[in-house]
């Protein structure tokens, strides 16, 4: 197990560095094939040359890209000084530089707008987990039947309708037709419990139907076939209890497909719900995101993408650990 996780470790590592690479490659090299000047969109196009220059000269982009990208690999470990002769502004690692509207640094920036990503993501894939899988199994063991023709007819839906459009129905409904909910309002686990629960269940709801609905198909779908493999045929033989053979043997080969997808549906949502996060106006790292595209920020594009990166890459080991658990096999991989 230990020569499996640490195969998994450097695999991780490997694929951080090409993501870095590749991402640091197109933010830093695109811009200067289609003839744009960071170092302008910094300081601003009315800028005197001199000015322009020494923003070059502060922020290495004077530099070759091979050198540059080492610049910034350091500055994720290590921390970097951006240095134009006297003027040297120390970036503590992480750092992802600076943002090029508001001259903040890009990782507490992102830092402080991580919370309402994590609230929102984690608590809707707790709901969209429990509500796909419950629904899938009990549509898997009334196959036909109008519970299971409605519930999947649910799921079609559920795909099928955007974010925005169910967000904004859910709201126009609970918050101004019947006056449930509050507007939306994020408020700080740390600073009122109630209050943050209040704020997010909506979007809560909202995100979680859209991945319920496919979890419940495809839990549905791998329930039919594990009900129908020899050794539950074997489980009921023997006399074993409906709910055993349900719970014990089906249920737990049946969603092992389910911990792929969940890992990477929660990775990339930690890296901003974009959608979700602008509909009900949750000031998280999606919003951040496509406040930075439309002020064309590439600082803090390239941070969001990095941190979404990282929160895949991530997700994507822990579920190679729990599959080293639950199928020994998958070790010798």
């Amino acid at each position: 197990m230990l020569a499996y996780i640490i195969r998994r470790v450097i695999n991780s590592i490997i694929t951080l560095l090409v993501v870095t690479a590749v991402t640091f490659a197109i933010f830093f090299m695109v811009p200067k094939l289609t003839g744009s000047d960071p170092a302008l969109l910094y300081i601003g196009k009315n800028s005197d040359p001199a000015s322009v220059q020494g923003i070059r000269i502060k922020l290495g982009l004077n530099d070759p890209i091979p050198v540059q990208y080492g610049k910034f690999l350091k500055g994720l470990v290590a921390g970097r000084d951006y240095v134009n002769g006297n003027d040297i502004t120390h970036c503590p690692a992480p750092c992802l530089g600076y943002s090029f509207k508001t001259d903040q640094e890009v990782t507490p920036l992102l830092v402080g707008d991580l919370s309402v990503t994590l609230s929102l993501a984690v608590g809707a894939a707790i709901l969209w987990v429990l509500m796909g899988v419950a629904i899938g199994v009990l549509s898997a063991l009334r196959r036909g039947s109008f519970a299971d023709r409605g519930a999947m007819t649910v799921a079609l839906a559920g795909v099928s309708l955007p974010v925005y459009f169910t967000g904004l129905l859910a709201s126009a409904i609970f918050i101004r037709w019947l006056g449930w909910l509050p507007e939306s309002n994020y408020v700080p686990l740390t600073q009122n419990p109630g209050d943050w629960f209040v704020s997010l269940i909506l979007p809560w709801v909202t995100l979680a139907f859209l991945f319920a609905a496919t979890y419940a198909r495809l839990t549905r779908a791998n329930m039919l076939e594990t009900l129908g493999e020899d050794y539950i045929r074997t489980a009921r033989a023997k006399g074993l209890r409906e709910r055993s053979v349900i719970g014990k043997h089906a249920l737990r080969s049946g969603l092992t497909p389910i911990v792929t997808i969940f890992g990477l549906d929660l990775g990339a949502l930690l890296g901003g719900a974009i959608l979700t996060e602008n509909v009900f106006n949750l000031r998280g790292l999606g919003y951040q995101a496509l406040t930075a595209i439309r002020g064309n920020d590439l600082p803090v594009i390239l941070g969001v993408t990095l941190i979404a990166a990282f929160f895949i890459v991530a997700a994507n080991f822990v579920v190679d650990l729990v599959y080293g658990v639950i199928d020994p096999r998958v070790r010798l991989a």
